[in-house]
């Protein structure tokens, strides 16, 4: 818990003077106040971000975690639990969603085993950090303990603070993992208080009678680990996965670093959850990349009051969505950076 408990301490509030200025500034750009909309709310709020009036955004990465999940055993999934190490490999090598629209924005690529089930040949390409082979199956037991699931944050932390180094403006999360839809969904109806019903969605495509047995499954897991929603490393530890708890622990040590997080998906919201209700001001640093088609992503959403960038209909994860909103991020930095004042630009202003 130590760097858990180092990492929150460092964790203070939006910079109101630079939020200010910056909001002075876009009122004197040659443009109706406020006629950009979500634009000119993403650059005042990277502003209080960074504590800069005028933020950067050229420095990205996105980090996409890996792991397995025992609930898999259920027989509700359509892919084998193999696919996740597959792809990481295919991450490694830059044959996926997420390394085209990354390298289309500029952000570098982190990938990361946390959880992988499938033993993987060692790849300059992938950081493995590897806690366990998936987590046990929540259906019959705790996914893991609770020093696992502090493991799993303490590593995301590691990771980001490791990408900080090298130079970081902007950071995504991402996720892989065959099966970890199920975690999120009860993340979710755990955390928000909502039925499992209203946040369980098909996943990479249940049928009807999959969806039966994926609402039942998630539902006996929390029935029995009965996971405190107060408590989120109880919730973690009991329902989650090393993926989720490593984004949660990229998105707390992003804020402590005081870079902003741009937060993909369902999975990826699951972990802002968990990060959310370990850290309330943590909130204050992400970004919804998009609203993904999974019903529970909106309502986590609602609950952390964040406002999604994009809606696209995506489910892929991986970080792809926020990857794609990268670009409205950096859109509205250029806007901040580069747009002419009325008094540079010569324009008349409205008349009071």
């Amino acid at each position: 818990m130590e760097l858990l408990n180092a990492t929150l301490a460092k964790i203070h509030g939006l910079d109101k003077e630079a939020m200010t200025k910056a909001q002075a500034h876009q009122d004197t750009l040659t443009k109706p106040q406020g006629s950009l909309g979500k634009l000119e709310a993403i650059a005042v709020q990277l502003a209080g971000i960074q504590g800069n009036a005028k933020p950067q955004t050229a420095r990205k990465a996105i980090i996409t975690m890996a792991g397995d999940h025992g609930i898999i055993d259920e027989k509700f999934h359509n892919w084998p639990k193999e696919v996740t190490a597959q792809m990481l490999q295919n991450f490694a090598h830059g044959g996926a969603a997420i390394n085209v629209l990354s390298m289309q924005v500029g952000a570098r690529n982190v990938v990361v085993a946390l959880g992988v089930a499938t033993p993987m040949a060692e790849d300059p390409n992938i950081i493995n950090r590897n806690i366990a082979p998936g987590t046990n199956n929540m259906v019959h037991g705790p996914a893991m303990t609770r020093e696992q699931a502090i493991k799993a944050i303490e590593t995301g932390i590691e990771i980001v603070n490791a990408e900080v180094k090298k130079g970081l403006d902007l950071v995504g999360t991402g996720d892989m993992g065959i099966g970890n839809t199920s975690p999120s969904a009860a993340i979710c109806s755990v955390i928000t208080g909502r039925a499992l019903e209203d946040v369980t969605g098909r996943g990479t495509g249940a049928s009807d009678e999959q969806m039966k047995l994926k609402r039942n499954a998630i539902a006996k897991a929390i029935a029995l680990n009965k996971p405190n929603a107060k408590d989120a490393l109880d919730v973690l530890s009991k329902v989650g996965g090393y993926e989720i708890g490593g984004l949660a622990g990229v998105i707390l040590g992003a804020a402590a670093n005081r870079v902003g997080v741009v937060v993909d998906g369902f999975i990826s919201g699951a972990a802002a959850l968990i990060a959310y209700t370990i850290c309330p001001q943590a909130k204050d640093f992400m970004f919804a990349a998009h609203q993904s088609v999974e019903p529970g992503h909106r309502i986590l959403l609602e609950h952390m009051g964040l406002d999604a960038i994009l809606k696209m209909d995506m489910r892929l994860g991986e970080g792809t969505g926020a990857a794609l909103a990268m670009n409205i991020i950096e859109a509205s930095n250029r806007i901040q950076h580069e747009m002419a004042s009325f008094a540079d630009a010569g324009v008349s202003e409205k008349q009071s």
